[in-house]
């Protein structure tokens, strides 16, 4: 499509040539001539020099190259995406191979793979999508336009919301890990009573369990993005817009309000919150709750600017041991001879 076609779709300002013709979008380095490339932060500018790119995607005019304005060119860019490329979507339809019950109710236009197992009393949504060997177990409900991807499982009486995609391998309301010690030492099982809530436009990438309550629920808020490989425990609660990111786990009880993000492998003790706006950055411990808007950092976690102090530090700890060593040595020696 030409680059006025483009801006025009976008609702984009176009500063440079309307008739530049492009065929795809690509990052910086590997954009080749009619692709479409962006530039959402201003330290990577100098790279747009040796760019092939036809044009980009910028806050302001880029000379000498035909440019988007936007006023968030990384949203825009991952827009103009969409136009060159769309995902596969089976058509509706039911796969013979696929196991129904009679008591189950399917909405319009839904797409039912290949040896999809739908149980008793379930209720999937107008336009939903359930790839092969996804299974879906009894009572449980899945909202219209959800997308469940091959072995994803959403247990009994859980509930998925509208738009939600499932990646590849998901389990949404497996059994909490809950056992009770009897007097021999071994354990005896919680029957996990409660259910798993996936709220409306959540993504869970693959490999990640969400699991059911004890008692209660177990919910995840709108518009959460859930990485791969993330464990959420029993009675968790994932607030609006949270992004938690690969090998987080959330131990159960934990509380997230709207907007946090957790960077890669954190680590949440149960139990407490963490409040609105707040950063968790990668591989922290969180023992305790963390304030509103804040930033924190290690294990334990603390105040991320005094975390990246004391982590450089760290580092000097075995010289500055030497020195303290040395300069107790000079102080005995000091000593003695002053006797």
């Amino acid at each position: 499509m030409k680059l006025s076609q483009l801006a025009q779709a976008l609702n984009c300002r176009l500063e440079g040539d309307p008739d530049v013709e492009i065929t795809g979008v690509s990052g910086m380095e590997k954009a080749e001539a009619g692709q479409l490339t962006f530039l959402a932060n201003m330290k990577y500018a100098p790279k747009l020099k040796n760019t092939q790119a036809s044009a980009v995607v910028a806050a302001n005019p880029i000379p000498g190259l035909p440019t988007l304005v936007s006023s968030n060119p990384y949203l825009d860019f991952a827009r103009a995406l969409e136009n060159f490329y769309q995902p596969p979507r089976p058509a509706p339809g039911i796969h013979p191979s696929a196991a129904i019950a009679a008591t189950a109710t399917l909405g319009a236009n839904v797409s039912i793979g290949a040896f999809v197992s739908i149980g008793e009393h379930v209720t999937i949504g107008d336009g939903a999508t359930l790839h092969p060997h996804s299974v879906v177990y009894e009572g449980a409900s899945i909202g219209p336009g959800a997308i469940l991807h091959s072995h994803a499982v959403v247990r009994e009486f859980c509930q998925v919301g509208a738009r939600v995609i499932l990646q590849n391998s998901v389990v949404v309301g497996g059994d909490g890990f809950g056992f009770a010690k009897r007097a021999d030492g071994s354990h005896h099982k919680i029957v996990q009573s409660g259910v798993t809530v996936i709220e409306d436009d959540v993504e869970i990438q693959s490999l990640t369990s969400v699991d059911r309550a004890t008692m209660g629920e177990t919910r995840v808020k709108r518009g959460a993005k859930i990485d791969s490989l993330v464990q959420i425990g029993h009675a968790c609660v994932v607030g609006e817009d949270n992004i938690i990111c690969s090998q987080t786990g959330l131990a159960g009880s934990s509380i997230l309000e709207k907007n946090v993000l957790l960077a890669g492998q954190v680590g949440i003790s149960g139990h407490l919150t963490i409040h609105e706006g707040a950063t968790v950055y990668a591989q922290s411990g969180i023992g305790g709750d963390v304030a509103p808007n804040s930033r924190v950092s290690g294990s334990p976690a603390f105040e991320a600017g005094a975390w990246l102090r004391a982590i450089t530090t760290f580092q000097k700890l075995p010289e500055m041991l030497r020195n303290i060593r040395d300069l107790l040595k000079r102080v005995e020696k000091l000593e003695t001879n002053g006797k």
